[in-house]
C-alpha cells in the first residue's frame, strides 16, 4: 500500500502477539498499544480506511465500529465481516484465507479515497440499524410472532 501511496501512514492500534513481528516489517507504522475507549473512537474518526486482516475473530466488534465510523473496509469473507459487508456496497470482503486477494484489494482501495468515501458512507447506513433500541424491539417481535395462539391474537401479557 505504501508503494502506491506514499504518503500513506499504517496505524496499527491495538496489542496482540505479532506486535513485534508487525514493527519489524513496519517501521514506518504507528503502533500505539491498547487504547482506550475514547481513544479508540479518536483512532476511527482520523482513519480514511479499515483493513481487517483477521483470519480468527469469532465476531470481530471492531468491524461494525469501523462501519459505523463510515470507514471503507477490507476484510477477509468471515465472521462479522461476512455478517455485515455486501462485497463492493458497504466494504470488500475477499475469500478466508486468500491472502493475495486481501492485498490486491487493499492496494487497489488505497488507491481510490472516492471509492472508500462511497463504501464508508454506505456502511454507516448498514450498521445504524444495529443500535441496542431496535435489537431489542426486533428481540421482542420475534417473542411476540413465538407466542400469538392459533387464532393469530398475541399473548402479550406472557412477554
Amino acid at each position: 500500500m505504501q508503494r502506491c501511496q506514499p504518503d500513506l501512514l499504517p496505524v496499527l492500534v491495538g496489542d496482540g502477539p505479532q506486535r513485534a513481528a508487525l514493527q519489524k516489517r513496519l517501521p514506518n507504522a504507528i503502533f500505539t498499544g491498547f487504547v482506550d475507549a475514547d481513544s479508540l473512537a479518536r483512532h476511527y474518526a482520523s482513519a480514511d480506511m479499515f483493513v481487517f486482516p483477521s483470519l480468527s475473530e469469532t465476531y470481530g466488534n471492531v468491524v461494525n465500529e469501523a462501519m459505523a465510523s463510515a470507514l471503507g473496509i477490507v476484510a477477509f469473507d468471515y465472521a462479522a465481516a461476512a455478517e455485515m459487508i455486501e462485497n463492493g456496497r458497504n466494504g470488500l470482503v475477499v475469500p478466508f484465507g486468500d491472502d493475495r486477494a486481501f492485498i490486491d484489494a487493499a492496494v487497489a482501495l488505497c488507491q481510490q479515497p472516492v471509492r472508500y468515501s462511497q463504501l464508508g458512507n454506505a456502511a454507516r447506513l448498514r450498521v445504524e440499524s444495529q443500535r441496542w433500541s431496535h435489537i431489542a424491539d426486533q428481540y421482542l417481535d420475534i417473542l411476540r410472532q413465538l407466542l400469538e395462539t392459533a387464532d393469530g391474537k398475541p399473548q402479550l401479557s406472557r412477554i
